[in-house]
């Protein structure tokens, strides 16, 4: 450990949280139909949409309306997606000869674009065609990412709302924040990257002379347009088989700064465009700090266990001033290894630029820890505000219940249906991740996935369920995730991770909008303060967190102290 290193570690934070400022104030003048300096050039391009889809954006619909929309339009991306790779073998832009996916990796990999959680069951390099990476996977980056923005924009109008109906038109949130947030952003960066030597390239390969004089065969793709979308987008799904620790994809430490910034700044835009929307700036600062601190937290306890060497390996003999770097590219190390680790799993997105299966086992359980609070440090574009104002929400329920005071959040009285919707979106994800883990551990298919046995091969299989059903993307690599079993029951975790919480948060919203808009009064909790703050983080940890300490405790814990025996040995 080093100042550089520490240094490193926060600038990569403090950057997306700083960037996200800027950015959400224009979010959230997208989401209100506000005058943009994008609108000359796009407001025709949004009208001919609306005129060939056949909708009107103005007309406002009801909660279950929107519910409607939004499960519509991803149950028609799933079914394109799914056909598109199942065909790819018949389909143009395939250089590479690539022949059709099987029905339960098309599955998986349609599921888990869709709901922008880009879990890999395959290598992008052996198994996806160009036009099956351009037209199906990238699209669904945006499209996927958009949707969650959706959630916050509506669950925002519910809040501002007095005594209304509608929580605005779906359709409407979807196009806008596709065409003014996340494309003009997308191309610059995608731009940017190129330029600093990310590939982009429609042909399938090249030849390169190595230096013993053989020749290697190097695939190619458009990775600069996908890999901007990917990070901006919180998707996380790499065009390479090693995603961002490609030299390819990652060949610079600046293309490391830029790619690890642009993981958490648009979640951070979507707290901060929740603010604007609701005018309620203050408040929502708070669940920034609260989540800024979790993370932060999170990224130096990473720091601190992946910087000390693997003990079998000290007690060898083996030079390790550089800590723990099995897994890890030597052009990164320690500091830009975990720094990515922490933001990748805070938030949704799931790239890598190392292994975290070869990451210590305390270093591995930070990792999956952060994944099991809910994904909201910051959590995906607009997913992760929408799930932190229910947490939220059962922090202000919470301190009711101890003082006696009428729950209030943002001006509108939380009552009994929201803590009910609030905690089913709450508790989708220990069901989900426990469940299918308590399933897997026994069942014979599904062990012959696991390249480890033990705690370990339990590790696995808890980072797998985790990594779905938080539609964050990530995996123990040794897990060999592409068979029935695994591609099935993940797609499956994944559609529960992903809908259950947004028709939850949907429902909140209905509820919210048809009452009126509260004023502070005496008896109205500050939920600006460090008390709120403090009881936030509270919540968090129990809530998202306590429920999956006995399963971790099995599992890289009881790891970690096997590690310690088989040292002493030496």
């Amino acid at each position: 450990m080093n100042i550089q290193g520490w240094a490193e570690i926060a600038l990569t934070l403090g950057l997306a949280v700083v960037l996200g400022w800027p950015i959400g104030v224009y979010m959230s003048r997208v989401w209100n139909g506000e005058r943009t300096w994008l609108d000359p050039v796009l407001k025709p391009v949004e009208g001919l949409f609306y005129r060939a889809a056949g909708v009107d954006p103005t007309r406002s619909q009801g909660w279950l309306g929107y519910v409607g929309a939004l499960l519509t339009f991803n149950l028609a991306g799933f079914l394109l997606l799914y056909g598109l790779l199942r065909l790819q073998g018949v389909l143009p832009m395939n250089p590479q000869g690539f022949d059709g996916v099987s029905p339960h990796l098309a599955f998986n990999t349609a599921v888990s674009f869709v709901t922008n959680t880009n879990w890999q069951s395959y290598g992008g390099e052996t198994t996806v065609s160009t036009f099956s990476q351009m037209v199906g996977l990238t699209v669904q980056n945006f499209v996927s990412a958009a949707t969650g923005a959706t959630i916050a924009a509506a669950l925002a109008r519910a809040f501002i709302a007095n005594r209304g109906e509608g929580l605005g038109n779906f359709w409407a949130d979807l196009t806008r924040t596709s065409l003014y947030v996340l494309l003009p952003i997308a191309f610059i960066v995608a731009v940017v990257l190129a330029g600093l030597g990310v590939v982009q390239s429609l042909a399938a390969s090249a030849q390169a002379t190595t230096l013993e004089g053989g020749q290697q065969t190097i695939s190619l793709f458009p990775t600069a347009s996908q890999l901007a979308i990917k990070q901006l987008g919180i998707n996380g799904g790499g065009v390479f088989n090693v995603n961002s620790a490609h030299p390819l994809e990652n060949p610079t430490p600046l293309t490391t700064l830029i790619t690890a910034i642009c993981i958490n700044v648009m979640g951070w835009a979507a707290f901060f465009a929740f603010g604007r929307s609701v005018m309620a700036k203050k408040d929502v600062r708070a669940l920034v700090v609260a989540a800024v601190l979790l993370l932060g937290a999170a990224g130096s306890a990473l720091y601190v266990i992946e910087s000390q060497p693997a003990p079998a390996l000290v007690a060898a003999g083996v030079d390790t001033s550089a800590g723990n770097m099995e897994g890890k590219e030597v052009r990164f190390g320690v500091p830009s290894s975990v720094a990515w680790a922490a933001q990748t799993t805070g938030a949704s997105n799931g790239s890598v630029n190392s292994m975290h299966a070869s990451y210590m086992p305390l270093g591995g359980a930070v990792t999956m820890f952060l994944m099991q609070l809910g994904e909201i440090l910051p959590g995906g574009i607009g997913s992760g505000i929408a799930v932190m104002v229910l947490m939220a929400m059962l922090a202000v329920f919470v301190a009711g219940l101890m003082v006696g005071r009428t729950p209030e959040y943002l001006g509108k009285k939380i009552e009994a249906r929201e803590i009910q919707f609030a905690m089913l979106a709450v508790l989708v994800v220990p069901l989900s991740v426990l469940g299918f883990s308590a399933v897997a551990a026994v069942l014979p298919e599904a062990l012959a996935g696991l390249l480890n046995k033990g705690p370990h091969g339990l590790s696995e299989i808890l980072y797998a369920y985790t990594s779905a059903t938080g539609n964050n993307g990530s995996a123990f690599a040794g897990l060999t995730a592409n068979a029935p079993w695994w591609n099935t029951t993940l797609g499956l975790a994944m559609l529960l991770g992903r809908f259950v919480p947004a028709v939850a948060v949907l429902a909140v919203a209905g509820a919210l909008v048809a009452k009126p808009r509260l004023a502070p009064s005496v008896g109205t909790l500050p939920t600006h303060g460090p008390l709120f703050i403090g009881l936030l983080i509270g919540v968090i940890l129990i809530l998202g967190g306590l429920q999956f300490f006995p399963a971790l405790s099995l599992g890289p814990i009881v790891e970690h102290f096997d590690m310690l025996q088989v040292t002493a040995r030496f």
